[in-house]
C-alpha cells in the first residue's frame, strides 16, 4: 500500500529560497516515489507577495502599517506520510526569516 501523500507550499523571500528548502528536505520532503529513488523535488515559482505589518508584529521585512510588496518564490514539495509533512512544516518555521511564514498542507488523493 502506498504511503499517504501531502503536498507542501510555502512563500519565501528570494534570499531565504535555499535555506528553507534545505531545511524541508533534511525532514523527509521532497522524496518522490517509486523506484528511480528521486529526493529533493520541488517546483519553484517567483511572484510578488504583500502583507500590512499589525501594531504587534515584529517584521522581517519592512514596518507596521505599512503594506509591503516582496519578491517571493513559491515552492512545492512532496511529503510522504503525515509525519514527515508535520516535520517538513516545523522545520519550515525554523527555518524561515518570517515572524509568521505562509505555508498550505494538501492531503493527495492517489488515482
Amino acid at each position: 500500500m502506498s504511503p499517504t501523500r501531502y503536498k507542501l507550499v510555502f512563500f519565501v523571500p528570494l534570499a531565504a529560497v535555499s535555506t528553507c528548502k534545505s531545511a524541508i528536505f533534511a525532514a523527509g520532503a521532497g522524496s518522490f516515489p517509486g523506484k528511480g529513488g528521486y529526493t529533493e523535488c520541488a517546483f519553484t515559482s517567483r511572484g510578488i507577495g504583500q502583507f500590512r505589518p499589525g501594531d504587534g508584529a515584529n517584521p522581517h521585512i519592512g514596518t507596521k502599517g505599512n503594506l509591503e510588496e516582496v519578491e517571493e518564490v513559491r515552492v512545492e514539495s512532496i511529503c510522504l506520510d503525515r509525519d514527515i509533512a508535520v516535520k517538513a512544516v516545523e522545520a519550515l518555521k525554523k527555518a524561515h526569516p518570517y515572524e509568521e511564514p505562509a505555508y498550505e498542507v494538501f492531503k493527495m488523493e492517489d488515482l
